[in-house]
């Protein structure tokens, strides 16, 4: 597994993170015994970079992940890295932004607990808040690194604006934006921002979701509980036209020797200012394949190959909290 020196905070981390959004409940049930194997067959085979976030499942996707490595974070816990993310509060109606002071403290203490540890080595604002100043968000978390709960202190979701902001209090070491092949707005200003401040880049959703699987196709049902099934962009003339493209993806990754999931980290991690893509699986027989990726290289041709199939591409959006 390939590793890389994740911006300023100089952590060292496998280019591929581990996510857990897919334990969380919002894609339908598993068995928590599966994805605790997935979660330990990737640490097997050389994932240190572990990211989940408060709102999966509010604490149950972070107790899974604490559980899985259990008996690595007793014995081995300076060669992990763990990231969370708050910020976002369950409400009766839904699921809301707060990244208030008291919020963020309440939440820091209820993932230390879900996790099991002493300490979180990244901690992120899942979501902008416009309710709340920004320099209070940034001072609160300032306050949390002094008393030693959580290490480096990132956002996710962020537009470069937002996160200059948040750096006039307190500098911004991480991002984590949502990338993939059918999504691009970052190459605009965000990535020009974060390469020009040295902030380590971790993006989410590197095979859109499932998209890039190639195990969709017209006819896929999704669970009622999978925040896919009510998404324009698994239904509909623009779902429909980007399958076809996925089926041109497939036929490049055929003749590279690699599958498109594979082709599809792969291009994510050959994007400069791209440090690591996370890449998630509630199967342990799925670990293997997607972390393969991190030793692909692409060429300029590939690179210039891919370009001509994304042409014919709809670019999608994403979930927000209000959505999902």
């Amino acid at each position: 597994m390939r590793t890389t020196t994740l911006g300023m905070t100089n952590l060292k981390v496998s280019r591929i993170a581990f996510g857990t959004w897919q334990l969380g409940g919002d894609w339908g049930g598993f068995a928590e015994d599966e994805a605790k194997a997935a979660i330990r067959r990737a640490r097997e085979l050389g994932v240190t970079f572990f990211d989940t976030a408060q709102a999966y499942g509010f604490g149950a996707s972070e107790r899974l992940l604490g559980d899985a490595l259990r008996d690595e974070l007793r014995g081995n816990r300076d060669e992990l890295v763990i990231a969370t993310k708050g910020g976002l509060r369950r409400t009766d109606t839904g699921v809301t932004r707060d990244a208030s002071p008291k919020a963020l403290r309440e939440g820091v203490d209820a993932s230390l607990t879900a996790l099991g540890v002493d300490h979180i080595d990244l901690y992120q604002v899942h979501w902008p808040d416009p309710k709340v100043p920004v320099a209070e968000t940034a001072g609160t978390l300032r306050k949390l690194v002094e008393a030693g709960k959580i290490r480096h202190v990132g956002v996710s979701n962020y537009s470069a604006e937002q996160m200059a902001e948040f750096s006039r209090t307190l500098p911004v070491e991480t991002l984590q934006p949502p990338y993939h092949l059918f999504r691009r707005e970052i190459e605009d200003t965000v990535l020009p921002y974060t390469r020009s401040h040295d902030i380590g880049v971790l993006v989410y959703g590197p095979l859109a979701h499932g998209l890039l699987t190639g195990a969709l196709d017209e006819n896929t049902v999704f669970p009622d509980d999978d925040w896919r099934g009510k998404s324009s962009v698994f239904r509909g003339a623009t779902y429909r036209r980007n399958l076809l493209v996925v089926r041109e993806l497939q036929q490049l990754a055929a003749d590279l020797e690699m599958t498109v999931s594979q082709l599809a980290i792969a291009w994510t991690l050959a994007q400069p200012g791209v440090h690591v893509a996370i890449v998630g699986t509630r199967r342990a027989d799925h670990v293997d394949e997607s972390l393969a990726a991190a030793d692909l290289t692409l060429g300029k041709a590939d690179l210039k190959d891919i370009d001509a199939i994304m042409a014919a591409a709809t670019p999608v959006a994403g979930p927000s909290p209000e959505t999902v």
